[in-house]
């Protein structure tokens, strides 16, 4: 069964979440601000995380983003209706759903539920030559790329960034980052070059481009690939 983490200031709806989830089947851990979290993501193998927005030490949009650069878990919100620009910003920073305190019971399991269950469908399936993400397949041996079954022509730069994204679901890489790993150099006016790469590639493997299903930017930081929508 999944193992959760919960992660909220209050200890009472900590403890009320934990006996709830656990009657469900779940193993629960607990945290209570968004440092003690982070310990526990890297200790323990989580399948799921209810993160509070509001919290001390860490709160939840700044333990989102420490998330993101190396886990891929859904992540629930929990959240106040006076912490909707919180809420919103969380989202777009990598959260998958979002509860409203005061919340019931039965809403958050079937969430944590549907959450869980579209993870494990959309969760890349890799073999020893192909990676598929949502409606992507790559094949390394071939250096095949296919899109809903359509074969898509890259150029070898394209294909780098795109195995680079594949291989690493949900971590988002500056620009310099993909350009150290695709490049090989140092970089020196790397912005532009991957920039330009990034928008040639989506044109690709984009429905639409303009509101992409799979190479997000994340605001400030880089790009990440998403499973698709």
């Amino acid at each position: 069964m999944a193992t959760i983490l919960i992660c909220d200031d209050e200890k009472d709806i900590v403890s009320a979440l934990d006996i709830y989830l656990s009657s469900e089947g779940y193993n629960i851990l607990r945290a209570y601000n968004g440092a003690e979290a982070l310990e526990k993501i890297e200790n323990n193998n989580v399948d799921l995380i209810l993160l509070d927005v509001m919290m001390p030490v860490l709160d939840g949009i700044q333990t989102i983003m420490k998330i993101r650069e190396n886990h891929d878990m859904p992540v629930i919100f929990l959240s106040a209706k006076s912490e909707d620009t919180d809420k919103i910003l969380g989202l777009n920073l990598g959260a998958d759903d979002y509860v409203t305190k005061p919340f019931n019971m039965v809403e958050v399991a079937a969430r944590v539920r549907s959450n869980l269950r579209r993870f494990r469908m959309t969760e890349p399936k890799q073999s020893e030559d192909t990676i598929i993400i949502g409606g992507i397949s790559l094949n390394d041996r071939s250096k095949q790329v296919t899109v809903d079954g359509d074969y898509v022509e890259l150029t070898p730069k394209e294909y780098e960034i795109l195995k680079l994204l594949m291989e690493n679901p949900g971590r988002v890489f500056s620009n310099k980052e993909v350009y150290k790993a695709v490049w090989g150099e140092n970089p020196n006016g790397y912005e532009g070059t991957v920039s330009v790469h990034i928008r040639h590639l989506r044109e690709k493997i984009e429905v639409n481009p303009a509101d992409p299903r799979y190479i997000q930017a994340v605001w400030g930081r880089g790009y990440r690939l998403e499973r698709g929508r």
